[in-house]
């Protein structure tokens, strides 16, 4: 009976030997393989850097609109003395008495030691938090990372206006409709049309949120890209797809104030 074992095992060892296929060195990787490949590939937010950028909203008391802005000018060295500010916007139209401002970290440990810092500035509590923060109705702060396939940059020349455009989309992340939104993106994003000038992704704050910041030479320019939009195939084709994935849109046009880094 162990004889029998023993045999029995010996050619089922030599069977299973002799079916295995040994998968060449310069052999393709099947088609599912590269599907997931590509589904990585726009899972995100997945950069080579720890760099990720703080997005703060401000709402003003209405009288003290004006006020605000002007001890923000006057103090604002104060702040960023302490870590980068890459760009400070007053909203004109999508929200009133309202102003936007990112601020860039290279990593949550060089952020926390910021605020441990500002918290010990005498000068920055006494001179402006002091003053200003009673001037607020709100604060709403959003961490986000740049898409992998976007870089920050700057816009062609100073002077224009800037629109922020947020998109909540559907749960699933960037694996579920990362692809028909850089589609969408990359078609507005082309010579006649605006300037992108960075696709953030949320990390913390509402999940599967992105925002898009824009740069125009006017208003009425902006307005005039929007109607031939609507006639461009290649966009409505792009925009078209996205959208099956996008639960709501938010636009603030904003203006650029005096000591705003990006003009």
């Amino acid at each position: 009976m162990l004889k029998f074992r023993v045999s029995a095992l010996r050619s089922a060892v030599s069977a299973l030997r002799h079916n295995i296929t040994t998968i060449p060195a310069n052999a393709q990787p099947s088609a599912s393989l590269a599907s997931k490949a590509k589904a990585k590939a726009h899972a995100g937010p997945q950069q080579d850097h720890r760099t990720f950028y703080e997005l703060r909203t401000y709402c003003i008391q209405p009288h003290q609109n004006a006020a605000f802005l002007k001890l923000t000018n006057e103090k604002i060295g104060l702040r960023t003395a302490h870590s980068k500010l890459v760009g400070y916007w007053s909203i004109e139209y999508g929200g009133v008495n309202q102003v936007f401002h990112i601020w860039e970290y290279d990593s949550y440990s060089e952020r926390a030691g910021v605020r441990a810092a500002l918290s010990q500035d005498p000068s920055w509590i006494s001179q402006y938090i002091s003053v200003a923060m009673p001037m607020l109705t709100s604060q709403d702060n959003e961490v986000t990372y740049l898409v992998p396939w976007s870089k920050l940059t700057s816009p062609p020349k100073e002077g224009g206006v800037y629109e922020l455009v947020s998109l909540q989309f559907k749960p699933g992340g960037p694996a579920v409709w990362g692809q028909a939104f850089q589609a969408a993106v990359t078609a507005h994003d082309a010579p006649g049309y605006g300037k992108l000038l960075g696709a953030f992704h949320n990390e913390f704050g509402k999940r599967n949120r992105v925002h898009c910041l824009w740069w125009f030479e006017s208003a009425d320019e902006r307005a005039e890209i929007r109607h031939k939009a609507h006639t461009d195939a290649r966009v409505v084709a792009a925009v078209r797809n996205s959208v099956v994935f996008l639960y709501s849109q938010e636009n603030k046009l904003m203006f650029p104030c005096a000591f705003s880094p990006l003009k």
